[in-house]
């Protein structure tokens, strides 16, 4: 039944915003150097890898210089990156993902080997489900490159204090899944969104 949902809605999806992918291609395009898509290995259910897809928001090169994002003002950021993030718009050419079976509309959102392998044997039962493009913990942590901003240390408040509580939440998710329940953090996504972009 999630694939069956995955599959018609990303496909709809993909046909109903093709014009606004052409449009946003075309901004990301004008604005900096570089091409429109930005792709990443990723880990997916089992601990495949998988690259991830997304509009292009970062100056090239930018992941030299680290993974995480770190406040609002974050010079590798591009001037069009930053109104995409914080309407998640960037996210969108994942429906590709969803499509092709790597991700689901909802599940823990996909990781960077980086950190899982700093995960428990309890924290990897995530890898145990498709990873998605929303879930309970990106809604609670919308804020998550602002939180980095104050810490003086972001990669060890990433490691020690967000990370940890994401997997609690990812995890809390895999316990109770159901089709109704990802519709339930579908729409609470778009709420969140469109009431408080960042």
């Amino acid at each position: 039944m999630k694939r069956i949902f995955d599959i018609f809605f990303s496909a709809l999806g993909i046909l109903l915003f093709s014009p606004l992918f052409i449009i946003i291609g075309i901004f990301v395009l004008l604005d900096s150097k570089g091409g429109m898509l930005f792709s990443q290995e990723r880990i997916g259910k089992n601990g495949s890898v998988f690259k991830v897809l997304k509009f292009r928001t970062m100056h090239p090169n930018s992941f030299d210089k680290g993974t995480l994002t770190i406040g609002n003002k974050d010079p590798r950021v591009t001037s069009v990156g930053y109104y995409l993030r914080n309407y998640k718009l960037d996210e969108l050419p994942q429906l590709f993902n969803v499509l092709m079976g790597d991700m689901s509309f909802v599940g823990p959102r996909p990781e960077v080997e980086k950190y899982t392998r700093l995960y428990n044997d309890e924290q990897k039962r995530v890898l145990s489900v498709k990873p998605g493009i929303t879930d309970y913990a990106s809604i609670k942590f919308r804020n998550e490159s602002e939180i980095l901003a104050k810490s003086n240390d972001p990669e060890e408040t990433y490691i020690q204090e967000i990370m940890p509580e994401k997997l609690r939440l990812n995890m809390k998710y895999i316990d109770n899944q159901s089709v109704f329940k990802d519709i339930a953090i579908i729409f609470n996504t778009l709420y969140v969104l469109i009431k408080d972009p960042l």
